[in-house]
């Protein structure tokens, strides 16, 4: 460990305001006795009111009065970090490696009550998400480089099998993290157009040393979400979509990541949903075939039409 690391940690040990031995640090922090001592000197010309206690039960403890440096975490910061780098993890994040160090570091940096509690809290949460996603860590790591720094990227992406694999010249403007999935927002010189990325299909990403300047109104948010959703463009032309059902199965569905962004009202039973006819009869039957009994779609009584005509298609489907 870096002396500073190892001169913190010894810090934060006195902080906890148990007195403390040099062997004790020593032990702790593996590391030679006479350097602890070293670095108690260290800190104590720096300023740092260390009170020295020698015989039997002596140790080192700061003076009660003693303001913490602003560095040092409180139990609230601590757990809210540790369960960062578990979302992280499972999420794909470049930087869970980097999280997990200061993990450690927290675990070094404590007493023995404070370690318990900190294991306690690793321990206290997992996260589960898709199963056999495809590590992106080293391409999320570029990526993020040259969208803070504001380089354009030269990569291949994989389109999905719509065309082949080609080399693009990207300015990446934003990252960001939906469903499971990790995509980059940025302006596409081969399309001359903004465009989204999923970043598993970026297949191989080199940073240029051309720089470029993202648009300063630009929301890559509203971007996704304008181009994940559909537009209703005229309103008077929409018709609702009214569904009844169990409390919980419609908050299920108000809380739907389509269906919840046209929801009108909402009562115990009932729900009511503005949206294009169109959208109505191509994509919202596939919504709620999942859902099964548990709901009655009300109107329009074109839809109750169309999902008979979609169940009779899938029926044909699997009689092959």
């Amino acid at each position: 460990m870096p002396k500073i690391d190892n001169i913190l940690a010894i810090l934060w040990m006195l902080s906890s305001g148990e007195k403390v031995t040099a062997k004790q640090i020593s032990e702790k922090l593996e590391i030679n006795i006479r350097t602890v001592y070293r670095y108690i000197d260290t800190l104590s010309t720096s300023g740092v009111p260390i009170i020295s206690e020698a015989g039997h039960n002596g140790g080192y403890t700061l003076l009660n009065n003693y303001i913490e440096a602003p560095l040092f975490f409180d139990f609230e910061e601590q757990t809210s970090l540790i369960h960062a780098a578990v979302f992280a993890e499972e999420a794909g994040y470049y930087g869970g490696e980097a999280l997990n160090r200061a993990i450690t570091k927290l675990s070094k940096y404590s007493n023995q009550a404070q370690e318990t509690k900190i294991n306690q809290h690793i321990t206290s949460l997992e996260v589960i998400s898709g199963l056999g996603s495809i590590s992106v860590d080293p391409i999320l790591k570029d990526l993020e480089q040259a969208v803070s720094e504001g380089y354009s990227a030269k990569i291949q992406y994989d389109n999905s099998g719509k065309e082949q694999s080609k080399d693009r010249l990207v300015d990446p403007f934003k990252i960001i993290y939906w469903n499971n999935k990790w995509y980059m927002i940025g302006f596409c010189h081969l399309r001359n157009d903004i465009r989204s990325f999923r970043v598993d299909r970026i297949e191989s990403l080199m940073l240029t040393e051309n720089k470029f300047k993202r648009p300063e109104t630009f929301s890559a948010r509203d971007f996704f979400m304008r181009n994940l959703l559909p537009i209703i463009e005229d309103a008077e032309e929409s018709i609702s979509l009214v569904i009844n059902g169990n409390a919980r199965t419609l908050g299920d569905i108000c809380r739907h990541w389509f269906l919840g962004h046209y929801l009108q009202e909402r009562n115990l039973n009932q729900a009511v949903f503005l949206l294009d006819e169109n959208m109505i009869h191509t994509v919202v039957p596939y919504l709620l075939l999942p859902y099964g009994k548990s709901i009655q779609v009300i109107e329009p009584v074109s839809l109750k039409k169309r999902l008979v005509e979609v169940l009779s298609e899938l029926i044909e489907f699997h009689k092959i």
